[in-house]
């Protein structure tokens, strides 16, 4: 096998969702625009949200495991005056108050205490597994559940629009934040601090760790052309610093072989003087070893 011959079905594809449709549908659509079945995606996106969903190509699926995206950034629709079933505009309404009359203060002071490291509560039709079942599954059949909070880290939060809509104030916002971060959840708890309740009823991803919407490519446009937004090596090398090997130490860690530690810290993407990346590697103990390898050789 010569490692450095192109594989060019190989990689990761930058979607631009549209709405309404499941991340699953969308990795169904590329199946068949790519003529194969190992398609995958990370980061779920809900139906009614649109933008940035990162999705792996053949050996990219296996790479999705170790990508680098633990921030996250989106623009946001905020309804306060009004809870859902779901906290966004897909649910039923539980409640409705005057909200027409917040002032720009107090919506700001509730704001910043959603802003840096807090405890969410995930929503509860979330995609969370409670003892190997997801939390929307279990709502769905009946159940009510009640999900633990948890740490997560909102880097920013900030109000572009105020608008108001009879007796509802509608907020656009930008929200940088950890992976693992609701919006919806940020929405139904700014609502209920300011004790008119709250929902999503816009959502789009603008960014998924290095991943931004100047990436990503409209699923329309994926179906009528498939093509790879980066290749695998330029998957790596986006996600992760780079160390510079040797083709003949290349070839070592393509069969699996580990090489002499030389005081790495953290995970690398290896490449080789040709520009391949080769494979994901970190120090272990007394080895420079594989964490993924992209292009292996079993010679």
């Amino acid at each position: 096998m010569d490692m450095n011959a192109p594989a060019p079905k190989s990689g990761l594809v930058i979607v631009d969702k549209p709405a309404g449709m499941t991340s699953h549908d969308v990795v169904s659509k590329l199946r068949r625009a790519f003529s194969t079945r190992k398609v995958g995606h990370a980061g779920t996106l809900d139906p009614m949200a649109t933008g940035v969903l990162v999705v792996g190509i053949e050996r990219g699926t296996r790479f999705l495991a170790h990508m680098v995206a633990s921030t996250k950034a989106y623009e946001a629709t905020i309804r306060l005056g009004q809870a859902t079933t779901t906290d966004d505009a897909e649910g039923s309404v539980l409640s409705t108050a005057v909200a027409s009359g917040l002032s720009v203060p107090d919506v700001d002071a509730e704001i910043a205490k959603l802003t840096g490291d807090i405890m969410q509560k995930p929503t509860k039709v979330s995609a969370i597994k409670i003892d190997g079942k997801r939390a929307h599954e279990r709502v769905r059949d009946g159940e009510d559940i009640d999900i633990p909070a948890r740490p997560v880290t909102v880097t920013t939060f900030d109000v572009l629009d105020r608008r108001i809509d009879g007796d509802f104030l509608d907020l656009n916002v930008r929200v940088s934040c950890s992976s693992g971060t609701y919006i919806r959840a940020l929405a139904r708890d700014l609502g209920a601090e300011l004790g008119v309740g709250g929902h999503l009823t816009a959502l789009r991803r603008t960014e998924v760790g290095p991943f931004t919407l100047d990436d990503a490519t409209p699923l329309s446009s994926l179906q009528d052309d498939p093509h790879l937004s980066l290749s695998l090596d330029e998957s790596l090398t986006r996600c992760y610093p780079t160390m510079d090997i040797t083709e003949e130490e290349g070839i070592d860690l393509s069969m699996g072989k580990w090489l002499e530690p030389r005081g790495l810290k953290g995970i690398h993407a290896a490449v080789t003087p040709s520009g391949k990346a080769v494979a994901l590697i970190e120090e272990k103990g007394k080895r420079l070893a594989t964490v993924f390898v992209a292009h292996p050789n079993t010679l």
